[in-house]
């Protein structure tokens, strides 16, 4: 299992410099990867915030952890993936999805059908990021169009799924699934099996599970663990996200965190990659000083290991 950096904490600062340094800081200390999410109606492009970080690092893959579908025409996203790519010295990978029905609703967006919409969506990104045209004509969305594009490897596309039919077209259409506030017993039990089967029903190679929880070395687990519960409160509202606690057996997305001491942490990370995450995004949560340290130091000697196996 890769072991990457998810950026996410940082974007209520909307500062692209904050991101430039925490990026750098993430490639010297070994990190695979470096995933940045879009809030609907935050301001902060996530996709820029990458052209210009991808500039400052060498080898980490580069990605969006998720951008929504829905404020975004397919042609518009892929013209700005595509762009951001030619920018960057590293490869970038694509995560879209669906988001939620209140946060559209708050943008005057609503659809009653939101596989329909994935699949047009999919049917138009996909062919203009791996082949720059398409000629589309679907029941939510459509285009006809010849876009330019590099002759470098196109981006790769990630969707977020939790549901069955989300997973089976991330599964058959797509690189795989972007997931957060998913623990192993879902991931083993539900994303994989569903994931997997739709990629070998559709003749693709084995998917990626990407992984988000919060992660954080510390002597009191306890504290850590209600303070993620308190911040992140807003997912036990979410339906989809309900529906991975309950199948998890848990209550509060604390429950999630990988908090404890250091074999007890690293213990954590050997269940994901166990279950089947083939790349994890550690969302750092330490408050203290020392746990920020010690967090970092067992990431590092981890990527340094080789990854999780």
């Amino acid at each position: 299992m890769r072991i990457g950096l998810n950026a996410t904490a940082l974007v209520a600062k909307a500062s692209v410099e904050a991101f430039v340094e925490h990026a750098r800081r993430a490639e010297v200390d070994g990190f695979d990867s470096y995933w940045v999410a879009e809030h609907p109606s935050g301001g902060l492009d996530a996709l820029t915030v990458l052209t210009i970080v991808g500039q400052s690092v060498e080898t980490m893959e580069l990605g969006t952890a998720v951008i929504p579908t829905y404020p975004r025409h397919p042609m518009v996203l892929a013209a700005q993936a595509i762009t951001a790519q030619s920018a960057m010295r590293g490869s970038l990978t694509l995560g879209i999805g669906l988001s939620h029905p209140p946060m559209m609703a708050e943008l005057g967006l609503r659809d009653d059908k939101p596989i329909r919409h994935l699949r047009d969506y999919l049917s138009i990104l996909a062919p203009l990021i791996e082949a720059g045209s398409v000629d589309y004509q679907g029941e939510s969305l459509s285009c006809r169009a010849n876009i330019f594009r590099p002759a470098e490897r196109p981006p790769q596309i990630l969707v977020a799924a939790l549901g069955p039919q989300a997973l089976r077209v991330a599964g058959s259409r797509t690189a795989g699934t972007s997931l957060a506030w998913v623990g192993p017993k879902t991931v083993a039990n539900h994303i994989v099996p569903a994931l997997s089967g739709a990629a070998e029903a559709a003749g693709r190679g084995a998917p990626r599970v990407l992984a988000t929880l919060p992660i954080c070395v510390t002597d009191d687990p306890a504290t850590i663990r209600r303070q993620i519960s308190t911040t992140a409160v807003m997912y036990t509202r979410l339906p989809s996200y309900r529906a991975m606690f309950e199948r998890e057996g848990v209550s509060e997305p604390g429950e999630l965190g990988l908090v404890g001491s250091e074999p007890e942490v690293e213990e954590m990370l050997a269940r994901l990659a166990a279950a089947g995450v083939t790349d994890f995004a550690a969302s750092e949560f330490a408050p203290s000083p020392d746990d920020r340290e010690r967090t970092r130091e067992l990431l590092k000697r981890l990527i340094a290991a080789g990854g999780v196996r």
